[in-house]
């Protein structure tokens, strides 16, 4: 018998980090489990990058996604921040490929775009619509949970065509790759520095 097909969104962060388990079956969804993991205790850089490489592996051999798909990080914050955010995503990229799982990012306001209709929504509008969709009577203890399972649920939305076409334009695909996001405007990480070099901690 085959498995339930299950996607693990994850929004990489230095203080949590946000995963959601969205199991779909025919055109029923479901939340598997949905949570955060407490990183700010962990004092050292390297001892907390080890840590979320560890849990994203637990979190794959718990639940069996099929795929994972994150968060890339975003731009406006100093360059330093985008740093220990890119780490942190890169290695929970990194765990999920260790674990011969396919891998997506979405660039933050394409998640917001995908469930709300806006790319400029609020966390709270975010995690509002993502526990009616999914039927939650109560909230998480933090958003960062529901972000992690509004990345999963974008994946989703992403690569079921059909769900696409029944709903338009409102459903926008996140980006995936540079040639893509060069395509849709998105910059890189030189473009970025080389117009904000205020931004940029000496």
């Amino acid at each position: 018998m085959d498995r339930p097909f299950r996607i693990l969104g994850i929004d990489p962060g230095t203080n949590y980090m946000g995963y959601g388990v969205l199991e779909v079956e025919g055109n029923q969804l479901r939340a598997v489990v949905m949570g955060d993991i407490d990183l700010h205790k962990i004092a050292d850089p390297y001892d907390k990058l080890r840590y979320i490489f560890e849990r994203v592996r637990e979190l794959i051999d718990n639940y069996s996604p099929r795929e994972v798909a994150l968060e890339s990080p975003f731009f406006g914050q100093n360059v330093q921040s985008m740093l220990k955010l890119g780490r942190a995503q890169g290695v929970a990229m990194a765990a999920a490929l260790s674990c011969n799982k396919s891998v997506a990012e979405y660039a933050p306001t394409r998640i917001k775009q995908s469930i709300t209709g806006s790319g400029a929504a609020s966390k709270e509008q975010v995690a509002s619509i993502v526990l009616r969709t999914l039927k939650f009577a109560d909230p998480p203890r933090r958003l960062d949970a529901t972000d992690g399972m509004a990345v999963a649920l974008t994946h989703y939305y992403s690569i079921s065509s059909p769900i696409n076409q029944a709903l338009g334009s409102s459903r926008i695909k996140g980006l995936g790759g540079e040639k893509t996001a060069r395509k849709r405007g998105t910059k890189s990480w030189e473009q970025f520095v080389a117009e904000n070099p205020k931004k940029v901690i000496q």
